[in-house]
């Protein structure tokens, strides 16, 4: 247990270097999650009626619309003093600092959905798609591969926890921390994709359905986890004891309540 709780100082985030290039393990985690994902929503989207041409040209516009989502949602939620990006945006995505290559750091949960939702209307509307079966396809293949997201953070050693003293807690600059990431990694994704597919499997009606519950669930599961993660620094607490990420989820599980039991009803209609 004393080796895991200091796994940090024996942990190198560099997975390897290319050509004097360093590759982290947190590039390499978010590649497994991309390809998962991909994978699974060809599998589900096969079970739900779509040909996978549909699914290949659907993934590219979806990525776009949720690195650009992540990263812009980034600078609205999280960065306080947001202005000059605001006025320009293309530094949002200026991987240089001081004219040393640092790499684009910093995304939101929260913005990527929003930037998944403007890519699928769009998607759907132009290409002429069932919207509401589509989102069920994304409901079926985001969790499993959003864990290797959290597990990435957690290799990169950020978005650590609240101090603690468990004993299964990790060192973070000599101070014993929850590994919250991997709280997160647990129940935003195995968890969530167990119940998804049980519902899935047992009481699937009506198209909607299943995007209306993975908001539900993610809310509650990031709301939980927040309990365990440290604010952001720069944001701390947003009001009393509520960080940012629990205001935003409370959002998405009022809206994918909304969705389940409109999309029932007009089912049942």
């Amino acid at each position: 247990m004393e080796y895991w709780q200091h796994i940090y100082e024996h942990f190198n985030p560099v997975a390897f270097s290319l050509f004097g290039f360093q590759v982290h393990w947190y590039a390499l985690m978010y590649i497994i999650a991309l390809v998962l994902g991909y994978f699974l929503a060809v599998k589900f989207g096969e079970k739900l009626g779509f040909d996978r041409k549909v699914i290949d040209e659907y993934f590219v516009w979806a990525e776009i619309g949720i690195i650009l989502g992540a990263r812009i949602g980034y600078f609205i939620f999280y960065v306080p003093d947001n202005s000059y990006y605001l006025l320009h945006p293309w530094e949002m995505f200026n991987p240089f600092v001081d004219g040393k290559l640092v790499g684009i750091r910093g995304m939101s949960y929260h913005g990527a959905v929003i930037g998944f939702i403007i890519a699928t209307l769009l998607f759907c509307k132009i290409k002429k798609i069932d919207l509401w079966k589509l989102v069920d396809v994304v409901a079926l293949s985001v969790p499993l591969a959003y864990t290797f997201g959290r597990i990435g953070n957690f290799l990169n050693q950020e978005l650590y926890g609240r101090v603690t003293d468990v004993p299964w807690g990790i060192y973070v600059d000599g101070v014993l921390r929850h590994p919250s990431q991997l709280y997160e990694a647990f129940f935003e994704g195995i968890v969530i994709f167990l119940i998804i597919y049980l519902f899935y499997k047992k009481f699937y009606k009506c198209k909607g359905e299943l995007i209306g519950l993975y908001l539900i669930l993610y809310g509650f599961f990031r709301s939980l986890c927040e309990q365990w993660r440290e604010p952001d620094p720069q944001l701390g607490f947003i009001i009393d004891h509520l960080t940012m990420g629990q205001i935003l989820s409370s959002i998405m599980i009022i809206g994918g309540i909304l969705i389940f039991f409109i999309r029932r009803k007009l089912c049942k209609n």
